[in-house]
């Protein structure tokens, strides 16, 4: 009994060491290519907004949502970026992410021309591969918060992409605690999807952004 508690011991620490280190590693690899101020962020034609869902379980607005489309507004006004691809999860008919975040941007004053969606953006790795080989961009301006600017970045990196990332307002920790426990276990994730080579589950075909 002993020596079962004692492998367990070990094993749970070598866990937490595994997270822990691919956390700080994905976070590294993404630190000189993050951007927080729309005046120094490089300008780029596409700004490619991760999608995420509009409301809470208890129909509050989610602050991720709200921030990455004050973000996206900010960098089109400041002439940053020229067009916006959304790229979020489309899965049940009465569920668009994409469609959502489409409204909401042409209500604060983005042209509906200058909005491309892409409706397969059901993981990072998803939106990030399908902006290259779909739409034909890989030289982008990512938009997200900042632990998840960086996993995308990281991503972005191995698929031979050339991109840069403007933070989007972070939530408090209180607020974004579940999420940020979630991005632990979503980078060892991304380790064996880059590792397996894992494409995204949907490609079809190419749409020009222009």
């Amino acid at each position: 009994m002993k020596r079962m508690f004692r492998f367990l011991f070990i094993i749970i620490i070598i866990g937490i060491i595994t997270v822990w280190g691919v956390d700080r590693w994905v976070s590294a690899s993404a630190k000189t290519n993050m951007y927080s101020s729309v005046t120094n962020v490089p300008a780029k034609k596409v700004g490619l907004l991760l999608g995420t869902s509009k409301y809470l379980s208890d129909s509050m607005v989610n602050l991720y949502y709200q921030y990455r489309i004050d973000a996206t507004v900010a960098l089109y006004k400041a002439g940053k970026i020229q067009y916006v691809l959304i790229s979020g999860d489309n899965s049940r008919k009465e569920y668009s992410e994409p469609e959502m975040m489409q409204a909401d941007l042409i209500a604060a004053g983005i042209p509906a021309e200058r909005i491309f969606l892409d409706f397969a953006g059901f993981r990072t790795l998803d939106s990030i591969v399908r902006c290259k080989l779909v739409f034909g961009e890989d030289d982008i301006l990512i938009i997200s918060q900042p632990f998840h600017n960086e996993r995308a970045l990281f991503i972005a990196d191995k698929k031979d992409i050339k991109a840069v990332a403007f933070n989007a307002q972070d939530v408090s920790a209180n607020y974004g605690f579940k999420t940020q426990m979630r991005e632990k276990l979503a980078r060892i994730k991304l380790l064996l999807d880059i590792s397996f080579n894992k494409q995204p589950k949907f490609l079809g075909e190419q749409v020009r952004i222009q």
